[in-house]
């Protein structure tokens, strides 16, 4: 079972969050919403409340595999500008883990470099942000240990294909099955 943090801003594109959360939950996996506010009461994009298991500054990231970033306009915005957060990207990155980001999130890895010379694909018309990255239009792109994907409509997609790089593609599969995603 992998050890999980996804980041969780005021201005998170709720579904994007809460998609990933509930598959990777109920494939057993170990998943800390972890919200970059001094509070763990959240609002989200379109002013869905949540709370979030914990806060940022009690969060221990070198214990975790993955690290998972959700977008949101102002929610991706939010994290970049966070130290803590730019931290463990930083860090998460350097040994190695899974780094994860969906919509607008993964402009914070371009715009950290970790994207030169990786396929990756972002929120349409902000491909600009994938400084070095070679773009893509797929709805996920799984290069190394980066996993991206494009917005709200390929959070599930994306939430399998982080299933599929920890656990395989049968486990993968049978999620999706399970949900009625694919039948």
């Amino acid at each position: 079972m992998a050890k999980i943090a996804l980041l969780f801003a005021t201005g998170t594109e709720e579904c994007e969050a809460l998609n990933v959360v509930d598959i990777l939950r109920r494939a057993g996996e170990d998943l800390n919403i972890v919200s970059i506010n001094e509070t763990v009461d959240v609002t989200g994009a379109h002013g869905i409340r949540i709370i979030a298991d914990e806060t940022i500054d009690k969060h221990d990231f070198s214990k975790d595999d993955v690290l998972i970033i959700p977008g949101g306009n102002p929610g991706a915005f939010n994290i970049e500008g966070h130290p803590l957060a730019g931290k463990a990207v930083d860090d998460m990155s350097k040994a190695g883990k899974l780094m994860c980001a969906i919509c607008a999130a993964p402009m914070i890895y371009g715009h950290k470099g970790l994207l030169k010379g990786r396929k990756a694909c972002i929120y349409p018309g902000m491909e600009a942000e994938l400084e070095g990255a070679e773009v893509s239009m797929d709805k996920v792109i799984r290069d190394g240990n980066f996993i991206t994907s494009r917005g709200l409509g390929t959070a599930i997609p994306f939430a399998l294909e982080i299933l599929a790089a920890l656990k395989g593609r049968d486990a993968a599969d049978k999620m999706a099955k399970s949900i009625v995603f694919n039948d």
